[in-house]
């Protein structure tokens, strides 16, 4: 399992944007897109698919751009990636049957590794990333002293 460029993309600006949540000042895309080495159209793509979804909020103006629609500690991975691949908490259908054993054993194996996966991007949030990404900064910094 991999994460796909859109998701990493969206990740990396979502986690600009929750950088400057508590400022409140919007952030433009070209500054997300130099921020975090996102190409500028890609990018704007991918905060209308997040806007759509509910996670971002555009705001028009000169001093227009794009927030968080609510608390980085309230957005977790599973529901941006969710907005952006369609994941969802549901496993499978109950009725569908294997069509061999074979393939129902895989089937098995399959669904538990998409529930681990699941559990642990519902169990992360844009301000755990954000904690996790200062804490690294800090110790390359005391790194270099």
């Amino acid at each position: 399992m991999e994460i796909s460029c859109k998701s990493e993309y969206a990740i990396l600006a979502l986690l600009e944007l929750a950088t400057h949540y508590q400022s409140g000042e919007p952030q433009q895309i070209r500054t997300i897109a130099a921020q975090q080495n996102i190409p500028d159209r890609y990018l704007e793509q991918l905060l209308a698919t997040l806007r759509r979804g509910g996670i971002v909020k555009s705001q028009r103006g000169s001093k227009g751009g794009y927030i968080l629609s609510r608390e980085p500690w309230k957005i977790t991975i599973f529901e941006v990636m969710g907005c952006l691949e369609g994941l969802d908490v549901r496993t499978c259908d109950e009725d569908v049957q294997p069509k061999t054993v074979d393939s129902g054993v895989i089937e098995e194996v399959w669904q538990e590794a998409r529930q681990a996966a699941n559990a642990v991007l519902q169990n992360y949030t844009l301000q755990d990333l954000r904690e996790k990404r200062d804490a690294r900064r800090q110790l390359d910094i005391m790194y270099y002293i």
